[in-house]
């Protein structure tokens, strides 16, 4: 069994219009959502062993936060450019590459590939939990499945079980 999370980086600021894209830092309200959302990791145990960042300013930052706030152990990370504004074959091909001893793996990216994703993986989980995951996967929502595979290649569509869903609106209320 392997554990797949995918996470959107935290609400990114445009005070800087002339800033690059990739350069782009969180905003204030961004930073605020992230205690809540490791909370949450921490609650339903959902420690990654390997992390897959972007390397855009934004997802550093969302996971730079996290990572404080859940605590040690720290997961090994990997900054991938290819993850920036990735497809989701991208970040597919990117976790195939993945060494099946790291059973959870924490993706943290952008979209619209990452909800793309998400919507490829979908194979089962709860009605209500796969409604709301279809309407909309804001920043900094995360989405957990669980796949009854050996290999991180065999990851296939509609093959993962729907766990989790989440955003910062539904975990601060």
């Amino acid at each position: 069994m392997l554990t797949l999370s995918l996470l959107r980086h935290a609400k990114s600021s445009w005070a800087n219009p002339e800033l690059d894209d990739h350069e782009r830092p969180l905003a204030k309200r961004g930073a605020k959502a992230i205690p809540a959302l490791a909370k949450f990791i921490r609650q339903e145990k959902l420690r990654p062993s390997l992390v897959l960042c972007s390397d855009a300013m934004r997802t550093r930052a969302t996971l730079a936060l996290l990572l404080a706030e859940i605590g040690p152990p720290t997961p090994r990370v990997l900054y991938d450019d290819a993850l920036y504004l990735a497809s989701p074959d991208a970040i597919r091909t990117e976790i195939g590459r993945i060494d099946s001893s790291d059973a959870h793996v924490l993706v943290v990216g952008h979209n619209p590939g990452l909800h793309a994703l998400a919507l490829e993986l979908v194979g089962e989980g709860d009605r209500k939990t796969l409604a709301l995951l279809a309407q909309e996967f804001p920043t900094g929502a995360l989405v957990v499945f669980s796949f009854d595979i050996a290999s991180w290649k065999d990851l296939k569509r509609a093959s993962g079980h729907l766990e989790h869903f989440t955003t910062p609106r539904r975990l601060t209320g």
